[in-house]
């Protein structure tokens, strides 16, 4: 019986940082181009309530996304102690490819994952590299995927990584803007014969029929723009509705189907989208079992990183499993989740046994 690991993180934090009160002087607008009654301060205040967000990562000017992605997939080889040489895989996770700074253009060509391989100077040509488009749920996906791989005996080795600069497709006139950053997670996911350790099972959703464009792009909240320039957009309520409602059902029917008991589990990667939806979510799952939620169990960074997308469950990750968040570990034989919901909608979950 083959099984599948993590054999190795890498995270990539970008060094500018922006603070709440760096956005005291932006004009935030309603969507039909009025100013907010409140002043920015209020609406900041309230934010930071809302989302535990006090600051959040920029990529510098020079770097795009896939530049990003290649820092992370370098600490993640480096950290599994492995041959670039030796990957059957790269699978890269993210949603605006690579954006320069000043442009409105969408540069994928070639994908990001074929610009990390030419990166890492790979040379086996059998290393095949493609982007995946998943909405922020796009790394755990593609972890899920590098199983397949390695359970159909195909991929011995699978470099899998999540990364975005979301602060670039951003409209600085929604107040929703403050919630984006930037960054970069990594792993590599490695067979293994160590029987019921590793990735025990998973759980994939797409949801469409009314959620499909609960995230989109749209024009900018200020009216007098007249080019054709989108930006990221979203429904708020309605994907908080939709989060707290279904992800704690895909997390259980994971769960179960590993067999594993919830008193097992030790610790909860969620996407690091909104804390109070966040906390919703664990306690709503904990629900499903009759159990309370357990202290300590969902590591948190969205308060200094914000939300970077497919970024945020691989750098929280990296982040605990290398003991860089207070008072979170992991230990050798323990059984975590790892969570996710995002643009699509789309939900996924992997119960996974360290």
């Amino acid at each position: 019986m083959i099984y599948s690991k993590i054999s190795g993180t890498g995270a990539f934090i970008p060094s500018i940082k922006k603070e709440n009160q760096d956005f005291l002087n932006e004009d935030f607008l309603n969507d039909d181009g009025t100013p907010f009654s409140s002043e920015n301060d209020v609406i900041i205040e309230k934010f930071k309530g809302i989302t535990g967000i006090e600051e959040r990562r920029y990529a510098k000017p020079e770097h795009t996304s896939s530049d990003l992605a290649y820092f992370a997939a370098q600490k993640a080889i480096e950290n599994a102690q492995i041959n670039p040489e030796e990957l059957d895989y790269i699978i890269l996770a993210h949603n605006f490819g690579d954006v320069r700074t000043g442009s409105i253009q969408s540069d994928i060509l070639p994908s990001l994952a074929t610009r990390v391989k030419h990166r890492l100077k790979i040379e086996n040509p059998n290393c095949v590299a493609y982007d995946i488009l998943f909405g922020c749920p796009g790394w755990i996906e593609g972890v899920i995927q590098a199983q397949a791989f390695i359970k159909a005996g195909i991929a011995k080795k699978c470099l899998v990584i999540g990364a975005e600069t979301l602060s670039r497709v951003v409209d600085k006139h929604d107040r929703d803007s403050m919630i984006y950053s930037d960054g970069a997670g990594a792993c590599i996911v490695e067979a293994t014969s160590e029987k019921d350790t590793g990735i025990l099972s998973h759980a994939s959703q797409t949801w469409t029929k009314e959620e499909a464009y609960f995230l989109f792009y749209g024009k900018s909240f200020d009216t007098s723009k007249k080019n054709d320039t989108r930006y990221i957009k979203m429904y708020g309520r309605k994907i908080y509705e939709f989060a707290i409602t279904n992800v704690p059902k895909a997390m259980k029917t994971a769960l179960d189907k590993s067999g594993v008991a919830i008193d097992e589990v030790k610790k909860i990667f969620i996407h690091q989208a909104n804390e109070k939806m966040d906390e919703a979510i664990i306690k709503r799952f904990y629900r499903l079992y009759k159990k309370p939620v357990p202290e300590g169990i969902m590591p948190m960074s969205i308060y200094k990183l914000g939300n970077s997308s497919v970024a945020t469950v691989p750098t929280l990750l990296d982040l605990v499993l290398k003991e860089k968040i207070e008072n979170q570990e992991v230990h050798k034989g323990e059984v975590i989740l790892l969570a996710s919901v995002g643009a699509g909608m789309n939900i996924n979950a992997i119960v996974y046994r360290y």
